[in-house]
């Protein structure tokens, strides 16, 4: 999903405009409506993002870490 505060600013500014008007029940639709729609189009938030972007970077470092044992391990086979 998009970043929260983006969804809410929109929702703010709807609120504003149907405050006097039968449409304000309609605030909660469209808020569901517009977030469906970023989760259709497989938006995150910047948070999951930067979570999954986290679990990626120790991914690689554990990786690494395995490449290098691997290495030294296939030298030591082939040294016998």
């Amino acid at each position: 999903m998009l970043n929260s505060q983006v969804l809410n600013n929109l929702s703010i500014k709807i609120k504003e405009i149907v405050k006097s008007s039968p449409l304000e029940d309609m605030d909660k639709n469209i808020h569901a409506l517009i977030q469906g729609a970023f989760t259709k189009m497989g938006l995150v938030s910047r948070q999951e993002f930067d979570v999954q972007t986290e679990v990626l970077r120790s991914t690689r470092e554990k990786l690494k870490l395995c490449e290098e044992k691997l290495a030294e391990l296939e030298s030591l086979l082939k040294n016998k």
